[in-house]
């Protein structure tokens, strides 16, 4: 266990010195490298601003609304039936479009219902099991210009369905 501690103290000091060597050693300028990928870095960061506050404005406006609420009292019958508890259906709906706002739902829960109930542990593994579909292509994709995406948002959502249906099996198997 201690070499495990040690490794992980020293890894990333040793890539970056080992990096910053290779480099040096093919004689690429290394600094000024640097400097060039930091500044791609915040135009890329820049431009993709307008999509983040899109995206942002959108799931804000569609919980404040009241319209998640609605519409999990519309499918409740139906949750109930495949044994989705009603609560943790939000948090399938806003994961694909946002980490926080998925993460925040993930807290909520845990605070209410506690880490080991049926609900903390659900919703554990779904964060854990997808991914956040709508603002991985609205970000990447955007920051490099890509404009048809409609595969990747097919596949990218049914692996998200996908990795809902596994977490719901594999937590109402084990506990």
């Amino acid at each position: 266990m201690e070499w495990l501690s040690l490794m992980s103290t020293w890894l990333i000091p040793v890539m970056v010195a080992f990096i910053l060597l290779y480099g040096t050693f093919k004689k690429v300028p290394t600094y000024e490298s640097f400097v060039e990928g930091g500044k791609e870095g915040i135009h890329i960061a820049v431009s993709i601003i307008p999509y983040l506050i899109g995206m942002m404005v959108a799931i804000g406006i569609f919980r404040a609304s009241g319209a998640l609420d609605s519409l999990v009292e519309w499918v409740r019958p139906v949750l109930l039936w495949v044994g989705l508890p009603p609560e943790v259906f939000p948090l399938a709906l806003i994961r694909p479009i946002s980490g926080n706002a998925s993460l925040g739902m993930v807290s909520d829960l845990i605070a209410v219902h506690g880490p080991d109930s049926y609900i903390g542990r659900l919703a554990s593994v779904m964060q854990g099991s997808t991914d956040t579909t709508f603002y991985v292509l609205t970000v990447y994709f955007g920051a490099v210009g890509i404009k048809k995406m409609g595969d990747a948002l097919k596949v990218g959502l049914w692996a998200d369905v996908a990795g809902f249906i596994a977490a719901l099996a594999i937590v109402s198997w084990i506990y």
